[in-house]
Formats: C-alpha cells, sequence, structure tokens
C-alpha cells in the first residue's frame, strides 16, 4: 500500500514538473494564446447575438473583435492625453524636483553631516556610471514594445480563430471522451466559460467603478491631472495585490513631483484606503462575487507561481486559472480532492452581501 502510494506521488509529481517547464519554455506562445482564450470566451455572447441578428459568423466575430481593440485604442488614446497634458507641465516639474532633491539634500548634510559639496560629487559619480544603464534601459523598453505589439496582434488572430472554429473545437473535445462522459464534459465547458465571463466582466465593471471613485478622490484632494492616475491605479488593480499599491505610490511619488503638499499625500493615503474598503467589501463579493471560488491560500501561491513562470501576464491569468482547473477538478472523480483542495468552502449563512443582491432582484 504504501509502495503504490510512493509510485502515485512520484508520478504527480513528475507530471507537475513536466507542466512547469512546459509553461516555462513555451511562454511566448502561451501568454497570448491563453489570453485570446479567456477574451474569446468573453466575445462569445456578443458573436452570437451577432449572429442571432442574421449577421454572417465571420463578420459577426470580425465586428466583435473591432469593438474590442476600439475600446482599448480607446483606453489607450485617453492615457497618451493625459500624459502630454502632463507633459506641457515639464518645466515645473523639473524645477519641484529641483526644490525636493535640494531639501532632501540640507537634511542629508544636517543629519548625516555629509556636505553638500560631496553629495553632488557622490551624484555626478553615479550619473557617469548610469549612463550606459539608461542606454540600456531604453533599448529594453523598445523591444519590450515591440514584443507587446507583437503579441497583441496574435492574440488578436487567435481570437478571431477560435471564435470562428469554436464547435470543431468543442467536437475535438467531445471526441476524446467516452459516450458516457460527453454530457459531463459538456457541462465543464459550460462551467469554464461562465467562469472566464464572469470574472473578467466583473472585472471590467469593478475597474470602471474604481476609474470613479479614485477620480473623484483625486480631484477632491486636488491631485493634477486627476484623471490620469484614477485610470493608471483600476488598470493596475488587475495584477493583484501589487497592482493597488504600486497605483497609489506612483500617485504620491507624482503629486510630490508636482510641489504637493503633506497634506495631499495624507489625503491620496486617505482616498486609497476608503476606495480599498469599498472595493474589499462591497465591490468586489457585489460586481464579481463567487464565479472563481478559490481560497486564499492558493490565491496567492498560484499568483507567485504564475509571476515565477510568466512574470505579470502569469500573475493576471492566475486566477481564471485556477477556477477554470477546479471546475474540470470537480468534475472529474478522480481529481475532486484537488479541486476540494483549492476551493473555497461555501457558507450556509447568507451574508450581507447576499442579502443586498435578493434586494436589488
Amino acid at each position: 500500500m504504501n509502495d503504490r502510494l510512493l509510485t502515485k506521488s512520484i508520478k504527480i509529481l513528475f507530471f507537475l514538473i513536466l507542466i512547469i517547464v512546459f509553461l516555462y519554455y513555451g511562454k511566448s506562445f502561451l501568454v497570448p494564446f491563453v489570453f485570446a482564450g479567456l477574451f474569446s470566451m468573453l466575445l462569445l455572447p456578443v458573436t452570437k447575438r451577432f449572429e442571432k441578428w442574421g449577421i454572417n459568423r465571420g463578420f459577426s466575430i470580425l465586428i466583435a473583435i473591432l469593438l474590442f481593440v476600439a475600446l482599448f485604442a480607446g483606453l489607450i488614446s485617453l492615457l497618451v492625453w493625459q500624459v502630454s497634458d502632463i507633459g506641457k507641465n515639464a518645466s515645473d516639474i523639473e524645477k519641484n524636483v529641483n526644490i525636493k532633491l535640494q531639501q532632501l539634500k540640507d537634511y542629508v548634510s544636517e543629519t548625516f553631516g555629509i556636505s553638500r559639496q560631496k553629495q553632488t560629487e557622490m551624484i555626478e559619480g553615479q550619473q557617469e556610471t548610469s549612463t550606459g544603464r539608461i542606454t540600456s534601459l531604453i533599448t529594453g523598453t523598445i523591444t519590450s514594445l515591440g514584443s507587446l505589439l507583437t503579441d497583441f496582434l496574435l492574440t488578436v488572430v487567435y481570437m478571431f480563430l477560435l471564435l470562428y472554429f469554436r464547435l470543431h473545437l468543442k467536437k475535438f473535445i467531445l471526441m476524446q471522451v467516452p459516450k458516457t462522459e460527453k454530457k459531463n464534459t459538456e457541462q465543464v465547458i459550460i462551467e469554464a466559460r461562465g467562469v472566464a465571463q464572469k470574472y473578467l466582466t466583473g472585472m471590467s465593471w469593478m475597474i470602471l467603478c474604481l476609474w470613479i471613485m479614485y477620480g473623484i478622490g483625486f480631484s477632491i484632494v486636488g491631485v493634477k491631472s486627476a484623471i490620469f492616475f484614477a485610470i493608471l491605479c483600476g488598470l493596475l488593480e488587475i495584477v493583484p495585490f501589487v497592482g493597488n499599491l504600486t497605483g497609489t505610490g506612483i500617485t504620491m511619488l507624482a503629486v510630490l513631483m508636482q510641489g504637493g503638499s503633506s497634506s495631499m499625500i495624507i489625503g491620496v493615503m486617505i482616498t486609497y484606503g476608503i476606495v480599498q474598503f469599498r472595493q474589499t467589501y462591497i465591490l468586489e463579493p457585489l460586481i464579481v462575487g463567487e464565479g472563481v471560488s478559490i481560497n486564499p491560500l492558493f490565491t496567492i501561491m498560484g499568483i507567485v507561481a504564475g509571476e515565477m513562470i510568466w512574470g505579470i501576464p502569469g500573475m493576471i491569468l492566475a486566477i481564471p486559472s485556477l477556477g477554470i482547473i477546479k471546475i474540470i477538478c470537480d468534475h472529474v472523480e478522480p481529481l475532486k480532492p484537488y479541486g476540494f483542495l483549492i476551493g473555497s468552502e461555501k457558507k450556509s449563512n447568507k451574508s450581507i452581501i447576499d442579502k443586498v443582491k435578493s434586494w436589488v432582484k
């Protein structure tokens, strides 16, 4: 019995190692394909609606994808417009940065006894050694932008093909299972698609709400280009746990560079606290809901593992991927214990959010 258990454990471990190796070395191919799969599930209802109106399948998919691309293009245009608006105040920002640097030099001189002349020499020495780093950073940024554009185009192509051949792919999957399991397999496909749609739709609505709340909060505080920083904080929310802190940190740094006072910094922090409270206890349960019912332990583990294997795209894809994996495990008898392990336990009593949902209905 112990030998069987050991053999089974070794097989599972070996299988996991093979999957990790495949995911790591197949990143350049798999990341656009997985994003395309998730976005295809999101656009599927839109495509079906166009097809019901009598539009050809190819044109229906093309229209849905064009609307999707137009949404992204509009968002990028808004960000570029806001960045150009910030660039108009570049001279004022440079002036404020110099003032802050002088204040920092005074503080270091008074606290640590390092003269201003010595600090200037140290900074100039660092500037000379960092010239090559800046050049390599610019080159790396241009290369990354080119790679990002290529991945985006690949994702769009994959989306069209996945939506166009969706029935063909579904038949292929059903051909791989016995007749007795076809109904169960169809249910897995439906539920997996539903989880992806609920998660992406919920995240979209939540980000929109965050834009509004951050925009109002930053405008009240007096942050310049409040719309840009509100959009930035909302978009970074797609990176779990890290994105919201990063967005708020960038906003506070920008306030300092714009010559903002300490009261504005405190105002940004208060805005962040209020928005996070509403997001955690109202928006996430009410809008996102329990479409992806993964317990917090495996949520964090999945995000960390995703970052190690695929970087930031892995962090973004971790939660919906875990949700789909859980559904597969729940419908395959030998894998049911693993589905239970990564899933969250259902509460018998109705929460306040459940009551609010019932009132709304």
